[in-house]
């Protein structure tokens, strides 16, 4: 038997089947080092509600992003020279939805590029510290915080990141399915698994948000 841990503030440490986490060696190498610091994200060992915390990266991971895509991929200026005809007006909305593609692309890859070192950082992690699921792994909340994101648009107001943030939190702890399933997943991937599945969720419901001019 091994003792699963947890980021999320409500879900209480339990007692699973799953084989125990291999000792570590008496010297940690530096790679043990890397895992660490890219699995708690720099938040991980901060009191209290470190998946909030990890969270509250991811958000800021995101602002991040929106501010430079918007220079490196800047919407077309809206003016009355752009919409004097409706030819200027199709191309307008034409290089107005490229440019949406491709951050909304841009931004899929960066969560998969976290995704998949997360999945590292915490596989070693977990035999670093030779417990399963550690409650010092956030980098999970960081790819789901920013899979929320995926689908709204950019610039995105502050009460879409905020619901955004909130219904990810929720999502994370209450573990709709497949997540609970998900987490049962072996090493890293499962860490990662449940919280991308709460994001998809958290995501999906913005977006449906966004669509229904809540926010406006």
């Amino acid at each position: 038997m091994v003792v699963k841990e947890s980021s999320d503030e409500l879900n209480p440490a339990v007692t699973t089947a799953d084989d125990v986490v291999a000792s570590p060696a008496t010297a940690r190498a530096p790679n043990d080092y890397l895992a660490l610091a890219v699995s708690t994200c720099g938040v991980g060992y901060l009191p209290l509600a470190p998946g909030t915390w990890g969270s509250l990266v991811g958000v800021g991971g995101y602002l991040l992003f929106e501010f430079f895509s918007s220079k490196v991929f800047p919407l077309p200026p809206l003016s009355a020279r752009n919409i004097e005809s409706f030819e200027s007006v199709q191309a307008l909305m034409g290089h107005t939805l490229e440019t949406v593609a491709i951050r909304t692309t841009a931004l899929a890859l960066v969560i998969t590029l976290v995704t998949w070192v997360g999945i590292w950082a915490a596989s070693r992690s977990e035999k670093v510290l030779t417990r399963k699921d550690p409650g010092i792994v956030v980098i999970d909340e960081v790819a789901g915080q920013l899979l929320t994101f995926l689908l709204i648009p950019i610039p995105a107001s502050l009460w879409m990141i905020v619901t955004g943030f909130l219904l990810f939190r929720a999502f994370d702890i209450v573990k709709p399915y497949p997540a609970r399933k998900f987490e049962s997943l072996h090493g890293g991937l499962g860490i990662m698994a449940d919280d991308l599945v709460a994001g998809a969720y958290a995501a999906i419901i913005v977006a449906l948000l966004v669509q229904l001019r809540w926010f406006s």
